[in-house]
């Protein structure tokens, strides 16, 4: 149940701060998670080739 006289633009006005703040905060996690994503996508060659060298490499095992 609603207040019965409630001031839609007083309450509007109010909570700007709130929305502006969740606005400004979720903006800096989709900075963060595209970040990421660029770092991630800079090495993805790098991990690749360190994954297969190992496997490309005979080994040999020398007795005593």
């Amino acid at each position: 149940m609603s207040a019965p006289d409630t001031n839609v633009e007083k309450e509007a006005k109010r909570h700007k701060p709130a929305l502006g703040g969740i606005a400004v905060s979720l903006g800096v996690v989709a900075l963060l998670i595209a970040g990421f994503g660029l770092y991630a996508m800079s090495n993805w060659d790098d991990a690749i080739e360190d994954n297969a060298a190992p496997a490309a490499q005979e080994q040999t095992v020398t007795g005593d």
